[in-house]
């Protein structure tokens, strides 16, 4: 049988979390709630931090930009989601899957690199407080974070050109409720040696350095903490690194979650079902473990509400007179 050229291909089909008619109702609210949540969260993280100047210091400054990451991260795969499901419709064009999987991998080493720079900040704070002023400055903070978005775009840039090459079937299925690259990889009807080796190579180089050097600034932080003689001083000092340990837990654990759940069992249902964590639950619930471990955070947002609330009572006392 000859083989046929399948590049003109205009959609794809997402099958989703599940097929089932009678599920559809309940992942959509289910989603739905997730996703106004984590839109609400990080808006008020941003809010609090741009708001108020005792948090315009470096680490709120990352925070917030993790906050605008997530927001941009969950945005790139839900809404088309609840799109596909109130409409009953599975597709997806061949444009919108690649842009879909451009942004969902952009956003996703955003993330890494964003916790990375976190961790470095901490390591300058407490193993380097006198000079953490000096070295974390304002315009190394800003070079920090282009840095991330440039490589990330390069990076996602790089794949989706790799894949531009693959052909595909009509009517490409997609066991996924996003354009994963992983998954494009399985269906396409071409040689994909390429884009594998790619793939892999830039997961173990984008994963190995940042955890690498998160766990090169711990070993520093704890090592500094345990020759400190103040309890008190140890206190202070972790507290400002737990809400970033626990995000960092929750990120890479969900992660090898996903990994260890596709490589145990085959089903892609079990894989996509752990990948809701790292891409739907982590960043829904990264706002929370900041507001609730951070006491800085909390005073910022209750004067955020506080302030919120003023005004909406006097804007409806000027409407009522």
């Amino acid at each position: 049988m000859a083989a046929e050229n399948y590049t003109d291909i205009s959609e794809f089909l997402l099958l989703g979390l599940s097929e089932d008619p009678a599920l559809q109702p309940l992942i959509y609210g289910l989603f739905l709630f997730m996703y106004l949540v984590t839109m609400f969260g990080n808006l008020l993280i941003i809010l609090a931090v741009s708001s108020d100047t005792h948090l315009h210091t470096p680490m709120y400054f990352f925070l917030s930009n993790l906050s605008f990451v997530d927001i941009c991260f969950t945005s790139t795969t839900i809404p088309k989601m609840l799109v596909n499901i109130e409409t009953h419709s599975k597709d997806i064009s061949y444009i919108g899957c690649l842009t879909q999987m451009y942004f969902f991998m952009m956003f996703a080493g955003l993330d890494n690199f964003l916790l990375t720079v976190m961790a470095y900040d901490r390591f300058v704070a407490i193993c380097h407080p006198l000079h953490y002023t000096v070295i974390m400055s304002p315009r190394f903070c800003a070079l920090l974070v282009l840095m991330s978005w440039f490589i990330m775009s390069l990076v996602a840039l790089v794949h989706v050109l790799l894949t531009l090459r693959l052909t595909f079937s009509l009517e490409t299925e997609i066991s996924h409720f996003f354009c994963d690259l992983a998954q494009m990889l399985e269906v396409a009807h071409s040689d994909t040696l390429i884009n594998n080796i790619c793939m892999y190579l830039l997961t173990v180089l984008l994963g190995v350095f940042p955890v690498t050097g998160i766990l090169f600034s711990y070993s520093k932080i704890v090592s500094s903490l345990m020759s400190m003689s103040s309890t008190a001083g140890k206190n202070k000092a972790f507290s400002t690194c737990g809400s970033h340990l626990c995000v960092v837990c929750l990120f890479y654990g969900t992660g090898v979650g996903v990994y260890l759940s596709s490589a145990v069992t085959p089903s892609s249902q079990s894989s996509n079902i752990a990948s809701v964590m790292y891409t739907v639950v982590t960043p829904m619930l990264n706002p929370f473990i900041y507001s609730l471990r951070n006491k800085d955070v909390k005073g910022a947002l209750g004067r955020l509400l506080s302030t919120a609330a003023s005004c909406l009572s006097q804007t409806h006392h000027q409407f009522r007179t």
